[in-house]
């Protein structure tokens, strides 16, 4: 939850993070997540933006972001999905794979981590989409709301 509530404050200053990773994720002695290391961060602008740098993490990199295609907030919202897929699988993305493989499997093939049944891996799912058809950080927020209120 800590997570998708940074990523909505940051996106409401226009800010694209495009290297959200579990390891940019602090959880502080109150366990209160923080999001870090803004240096490939960029502001957005009213339509999408192109970036030819490849940097970034390709196990939790969006398949545009890896093409240097345009981009948007929703490269975060992938990212973000990789991290619930961490979470729930308690495994690294593709750990074992070669980041080069990572990067063609993804970007060239559609390759994807295998997703867990139930609610979260529909999330997933969803946060892995074509990003015009990602939900947005309130709509995460909500379903995550609605998973762990069903858990109860």
């Amino acid at each position: 939850r800590d997570i998708c509530r940074g990523l909505m404050c940051i996106h409401r200053m226009k800010i694209v993070h495009r290297d959200l990773k579990s390891a940019n994720c602090l959880v502080n002695k109150h366990w209160t997540v923080k999001i870090c290391d803004f240096g490939l961060s960029r502001i957005m602008r009213d339509t999408s933006m192109r970036d030819s740098s490849s940097a970034g993490t390709p196990e939790w990199m969006a398949p545009e972001l890896i093409r240097s295609e345009p981009f948007t907030e929703k490269c975060d919202i992938f990212s973000l999905g990789v991290i619930m897929w961490e979470l729930c699988t308690l495994n690294r993305p593709w750990d074992g794979v070669p980041p080069e493989r990572v990067v063609y499997a993804v970007a060239n093939e559609g390759s994807r981590l295998e997703i867990p049944e139930g609610p979260l891996g529909r999330l997933i799912a969803d946060c892995w989409a074509e990003p015009h058809k990602r939900p947005s950080c309130e709509e995460i927020l909500t379903r995550l709301l609605d998973c762990e209120y069903s858990l109860r």
